[in-house]
Parts: C-alpha cells; structure tokens; sequence
C-alpha cells in the first residue's frame, strides 16, 4: 500500500522468508490480490491507523525491506475481526451458532457433506452442507509455552485429516521470539513491531547480540532471533529482555496501548522497563493442502487460515502474512464454494512432484544412539494435555533432534491408537475430542518433524544443522488410511 512498495517486491520478501519452499503462484496471488481485499476491508470500516493527514502509517517488522504493515494499534487482528463481524452480522443468511465443538466431519461417498459438533449444553447436533469451509485458526496450544488463546488446538487440522484430507508441511512451526516471559504471567506476545519501532533485544547485562548471530540483527528473521535468544542465555547464564528506554516513552506507550496495559498488570512499564522474554510456539506455517481456491483433497471441504496451507508460507512465515492470507484466501474460498461440485474439483495448482510421506518412513530415518534416561517417553495412559504440551515442547520445540523426535514419536502414537481405541467404544464428550484433536496434531508435526533431515526455517534438527536443497527441497505430506 506504500508509495515505495510493489507486489513484485512483497513477493521477493515472502520468497526469501520461506527459505525455498514457498509456491511462488499462491504467492503471487497473495501479493497482486492483497490491495484489493485490504480496500474492501477499510470500506467495511476497519480503522487502520493514520497520521493527522489521514494517510495509512504503516510499520516495518523482520524480514520486510520497506516499511507495509497496516496495524490499529497493536490489536490489528481485533480490529479486523470487529469489522467483519460488524459487516456479517448484518446479514440474514447467516446464522452463527456460538460455543459450538465441532467434533468431525460427516463423509458421503468420499465427499464432505456437513459437520457434527456439541452445543454449549453438551448436547450433539449435526448440521448438513453442501460445502464445508474449515477456518479454525492455529494449533499453538500443542505446546506449553504458546502466545496462542486457549482454543487454537489444531481442531480443524484434525478434523480433516480424519475425514481422509491430505496435510502438509506441519514440521515447520514459527516460535515467536518475544513473549513475555515472567514467573506467573501469562505468555502472551510482545509484539514484532516493538522491534520495528526500534526496541532492542539485550542480555542480562544490558548489552545488544542479536548482530553476532545475524546481520540483521534485532530484525532478522524470527527462527533466527528465536535461536538467537535461546543460545544467548545459555551463554550468558541470564535472562533476554527488551528495552525501549531510549525511546520517547509517550510515543511508545501512545503505539502499544494493549502491550503497555497487559504488561502493567505485570508490573511493567513498557516504555522504560526491561521486558524479560523469550520464545514461544506462534504460528503453523503447515496445515490442511489447499489449491488457490482453498479446495482441500476431500471434495466439498475447503480450508483458509492457519489451518490450511496454501503453501503461501514456505518453511517459514514473512510478518503479518497471516492476516493478508486469510483475507485473501478466504475470500477465494468463499467464491469457489458457491460452484456446482463438479465445477470444483481440487485444482493441480500445487506442484507435489516433490512431495514425501511422513508416514512410517521417518521412525527409521536415520540411526541416533540410544536414548538418556530422562527421555523416556511416558506412559501413553498417561498423556493427558499438559502431558502431551510439555513433551512437544520438550522434544518437538525449537531444537530437535532424531532421538527426542523418535521419543515424541513413539508416546504419541501409542497415544493416538488409545484415543482411535477409545472412539470405537463410545462416542465421546467435548473433553475427548479436545484431547483426541490435539493428539492427532501433535503425532503429525512430530511424524514430519523426525522425517526431514536438515535445518530450514521453522525446523531446526541440531543433528542436521545445515539447510540440504539437494535432499530435502521437498514438501512432507501425511494422510489417514481409509
């Protein structure tokens, strides 16, 4: 939207970030399309911010060359949820039906065919279609440090993996370098943008680092910085924090009014204070394999959003990429929808020539040694969700290696044949398929995980370091057998 920008140039940037495995033709939908559904969205009313001519300010996050991030404030996503509702609400087709758990997808002759969920009282309901859209947001909450709200546990993803739909790319988690990361607070974002505005990242002795770990700096890409703050503690022995007291503290505090009130009840002045913090689980570049048209393998079920991948993201999310995809992809969804079935078939838009299977292949990937002791995977029986968080965090989070993968691995299939086992049984209640779900997400990021043997993006194998394009240039595809 800036004077100095160009779809050509979002491109270059959202390639780069990608680190190789983006499809460049979602890509370029998003950029040469993002305008125009950002348009639409500010004639709905959403209110951006602006400077005292009215022009757009737009900010500048990691891996961006200019500056084009539209925000209001640093509640951007509330925003645009605000404008949309306030437009759909408005009309009478639609009919919202709140604190609905979607539990799985009823399946017709191999085609999606409408939903089953619990209502707010427990009670099951299902409800036909003749298209399904899944836009179910994240799966954040498969790990125990996340920035992502309680309900981002991945329900979408599986859903349609159990209706038979094809998933892709799930290894490739973003760990946000900065949440809050204080004894009994919440682990909610300190945004990107702080850092655009200037903040930098120190050490507990109050000197930068972020520069001998990148060129970059404090702006290098996220998994760069995430790493960066990892290895800077154990170093140093100390806590990460970010500072912008060097910042004119009205400005600040006038930029980030949520930041600056949620970090007040911690105590924290956001504008003169060191923000202690550190990494969390933000964003799943990977999902449920869409075409440009948010068709999914099953047909009748589409998907926008995080829990689809477009393969707009690559191995690694560009900032602020997610709102624009869900905007414009969603939109194309919409369109696509309104087809006759047998005008919408899955298009071949995506190039899966180069596609593996995580399934089985990556238990046997390579070699490892035996592992310690304190890796031993717990009892399946034992897997409830703390249990299954804190081991993805533990040994599916921001290092990897074969042996804690293949641990991971282990426990969670055991785990997921209890969950299948379970279901045989009886239908289950809302707390079964909030466990069941997150089970099934967490045993496919891990499948995928162990399977590809090299470091790229959000996926960092401390056993395979080194990025490999000759090998690994490839996309990691899973499916349940029918």
């Amino acid at each position: 939207m800036g004077p100095d920008d160009s779809p050509a140039r979002h491109l270059a940037d959202t390639l780069s970030a990608g680190a190789g495995l983006c499809d460049e033709s979602a890509v370029r939908v998003l950029v040469e399309e993002g305008p125009r559904y950002v348009r639409e969205l500010i004639g709905w009313g959403a209110r951006f911010a602006r400077d005292e001519r009215g022009d757009l300010i737009l900010g500048l996050e990691a891996a961006h060359t200019v500056r084009r991030i539209l925000h209001a404030g640093d509640a951007t996503g509330r925003e645009i949820g605000r404008a949309m509702w306030q437009r759909v609400s408005t009309l009478g087709s639609v009919n919202a039906i709140d604190h609905a758990m979607v539990t799985d997808l009823l399946v017709d002759e191999g085609r999606v065919v409408g939903a089953g969920y619990f209502d707010r009282d427990g009670v099951r309901h299902e409800v036909r279609a003749s298209a399904v859209l899944l836009a179910t947001g994240g799966a954040g909450q498969v790990y125990s440090d996340t920035t992502n709200p309680a309900v981002a546990t991945g329900d979408g993803i599986a859903l349609a993996y159990h209706a038979g739909a094809r998933v892709a790319d799930l290894e490739f988690v973003q760990f946000h370098p900065t949440a809050l990361k204080k004894e009994g607070a919440p682990r909610f974002l300190i945004s990107e943008a702080l850092r655009g505005e200037g903040a930098r990242l120190v050490n507990a002795t109050g000197e930068t680092f972020m520069a001998s770990y990148h060129p970059d700096g404090d702006l290098a890409p996220r998994d760069v910085v995430a790493r960066g703050i990892v290895r800077e503690a154990e170093a140093t022995g100390g806590g990460i924090f970010l500072t912008l007291a060097h910042l004119d503290a009205g400005h600040v505090r006038e930029r980030f009014p949520t930041i600056a009130a949620m970090l007040t009840q911690s105590g924290i002045d956001v504008a003169t204070d060191p923000i202690p913090v550190g990494p969390a689980a933000h964003y799943l570049m990977g999902g449920i394999d869409t075409d440009e048209w948010g068709r999914t393998s099953v047909p009748g079920l589409f998907a926008a959003g995080e829990c689809a991948c477009t393969g707009v993201h690559g191995a690694n999310r560009l900032a602020s990429n997610s709102l624009l995809e869900g905007l414009v992809f969603g939109a194309r969804a919409g369109d696509a929808m309104q087809l006759p079935p047998e005008a919408a078939p899955l298009k071949r838009d995506r190039v899966w020539s180069n596609a593996i299977a995580a399934s089985g292949s990556g238990l046997q990937a390579s070699g490892g040694t035996l592992p310690a002791s304190s890796l031993q995977p717990p009892n399946s029986a034992l897997l409830d969700v703390p249990a299954i968080r804190t081991l993805m965090w533990q040994l599916a989070g921001l290092f990897r290696t074969h042996d804690r993968l293949t641990h991971a691995v282990t426990a969670l299939e055991s785990a997921y044949a209890a969950c299948t086992t379970q279901l045989k049984g009886a239908q289950g209640d809302a707390d079964f398929w909030r466990r069941y779900n997150l089970t099934t997400v967490a045993r496919l990021i891990a499948r995928a995980a162990l399977r590809r043997e090299e470091s790229r993006g959000g996926h960092f194998r401390e056993d395979f370091p080194e990025r490999d394009d000759l090998h690994w240039k490839v996309h990691i595809v899973d499916a349940a057998a029918r």
